[in-house]
């Protein structure tokens, strides 16, 4: 896919601090990961560890947290891995899908894509009811 990097902008809760960083976009790495003192500068805390596995195959258990990002103008909530401190910031696949978001490897830049469901409301309720 090509290597680029593109700015994401981390809130604290409250909304009053906020940090925009040029973080690698890796669609090879599941969750972002962002290093540890910059969360915690912004009061984001740990909700739970999880088994990360490394692109060298080896494993690891890293704290997760959710924050609140903007990525080209859109703000939500991502999950997050507390990264080490000298570690580059990383924009992984769980965050391109919540701000629905794709790569073009030719152009190096993330385009707009559309979200899919497996069907509509109604169509299941039909289906249930036979």
């Amino acid at each position: 896919m090509g290597v680029f990097q593109h700015p994401i902008t981390l809130f604290d809760a409250l909304g009053q601090r906020r940090e925009t960083v040029q973080a690698v976009v890796d669609t090879g790495a599941t969750f972002s990961s962002f290093p540890a003192p910059l969360l915690a500068g912004l009061g984001v805390t740990p909700i739970r560890t999880i088994q990360v596995r490394l692109a060298n195959g080896q494993e690891e258990r890293w704290a997760m947290g959710q924050v609140e990002a903007e990525l080209d103008g859109t703000r939500g909530p991502i999950l997050c891995l507390f990264g080490s401190p000298g570690a580059p910031p990383l924009i992984g696949s769980h965050a391109l899908e919540a701000f629905l978001l794709t790569v073009d490897p030719v152009e190096k830049r993330l385009v707009p894509k559309e979200a899919y469901l497996l069907c509509c409301h109604a169509s299941i309720q039909n289906r249930l009811r036979l």
